[in-house]
Parts: structure tokens; C-alpha cells; sequence
């Protein structure tokens, strides 16, 4: 199921994660999995909330700037070569991953990756046929 992922530009500085998590503590915005790409000079911080129209207009508020994008949660078996089925899953069908990293925790005996593909719906077809778990908003507590 499609997800809705905030991301925002972060200044290369001490403190700068804290003052997002902050934030998000006082607005009672609870963080389902996290993602920080960077540079030298900046960073992309990546959230799942449990909600995202709220994690916006209170960044925002703050003076951020946000940027929404739709990503795919998938249950990955947590056993050895679990992932590595998965992707062959995708590479099969010749689907480019943009970026991909792991949720918060664990749960039943699987683990969460969030997904951001080339092709969104494409990738739930595929993944769909093939009987693998497309997680939700249920499973990860959104609204």
C-alpha cells in the first residue's frame, strides 16, 4: 500500500537532528522509520509518521521546508536471503529502486523496507502477484 514519506534538506550541524525530533515530540508525531542520506554540506532527512499532513504543517510552521513522496512498505521474511528473494522479485520485473531502507522493529517474523521506485503501482502489481505482503497503514499505525 502506498505511503505517504516527508523529507526535508538539514543543515551539516550539530543539533539539527534534535531540533526536528523536538518538534515532533511536542506535537506527539511518533516516527515509524527513519532514513538520512548526506553530504558534506547537507543532509535529506526521510520520516514515515503516523501522521504525515500534521509532520508537515508543524515543520513548515518551523520554518522548514518539506517535500512529500509516496514509497511502498514491504514485509521482508527475516530469515537469511529473505531480501535477496525480494529483490530478484523486482529486478524480474524490471523495476528501477530509486532509494530503499528499513523500518522501525519488527513484527510476526518479518521486517519492513520502504521502497521508492520508479513505478509505484507497477511495483504493488508485481510484488501483489507474487503474494508478498504490501504493508500499509495499518501495520506501521499511520493515519
Amino acid at each position: 500500500m502506498k505511503i505517504k514519506q516527508i523529507s526535508l534538506f538539514l543543515e551539516n550541524r550539530a543539533g539539527q537532528l534534535l531540533e526536528i525530533t523536538k518538534i515532533l515530540a511536542a506535537n506527539g508525531i511518533n516516527m515509524k522509520a527513519l532514513n538520512i542520506a548526506e553530504t558534506s554540506d547537507y543532509g535529506v532527512l526521510r520520516l514515515i509518521v503516523d501522521d504525515a499532513e500534521k509532520t508537515s504543517a508543524v515543520l513548515r510552521e518551523s520554518g522548514m521546508i518539506t517535500i512529500t513522496s509516496t514509497v511502498s512498505a514491504v514485509a521482508v521474511p527475516d530469515r537469511m536471503g529473505g531480501l535477496n528473494e525480494l529483490l530478484n522479485v523486482i529486478a524480474d520485473a524490471e523495476i528501477s529502486i530509486e532509494y530503499m531502507y528499513s523500518a522501525f522493529g519488527q513484527k510476526d517474523g518479518v521486517a519492513y523496507m520502504i521502497f521508492k521506485v520508479d513505478d509505484i503501482d507497477k511495483f504493488e502489481e508485481t510484488l501483489a502477484a507474487k503474494d508478498v505482503n504490501v504493508s500499509g497503514v495499518e501495520e506501521f499505525g499511520l493515519k
